[in-house]
């Protein structure tokens, strides 16, 4: 059985998709990017999207009964791959611990201009 998962902490959805799918244990979330939830607008800067991204993650997570922990898979999508290092940094601040399995990639373009977008897989 799936639910849909919306994240009051989280921004709108900018297509016709949810913020995320439960199915069974395991969440899956539709992309991240760097929007504060109150404005839509994007944060500025790589940097400041990544850990607004993030948060709009933890946001998600959280409405589905999971935290960063629960996160088995990211994809990473970069508008300039030259920022690797420094959406690492923050990444790793979200995931402490033992961090998931991740696939990052530069992308032509991503929705409103960002700079930064995740999605995840989680499991609890």
């Amino acid at each position: 059985m799936n639910k849909t998962i919306t994240a009051p902490g989280a921004p709108a959805a900018v297509g016709p998709y949810c913020h995320a799918k439960l199915s069974g244990n395991t969440l899956y979330t539709s992309g991240q990017l760097g929007l504060h939830p109150e404005t839509g607008a994007l944060a500025q800067g790589v940097e400041a999207q990544a850990r607004q991204a993030l948060e709009n993650l933890g946001a998600v997570l959280k409405a589905a009964g999971m935290d960063f922990s629960d996160v088995v898979k990211t994809t990473v999508f970069l508008a300039d791959m030259a920022d690797f290092a420094a959406i690492n940094q923050i990444y790793a601040q979200f995931f402490p611990g033992e961090a998931p399995a991740r696939s990052c990639v530069a992308v032509k373009e991503l929705p409103k201009g960002g700079l930064f977008e995740i999605e995840a897989v989680a499991v609890r």
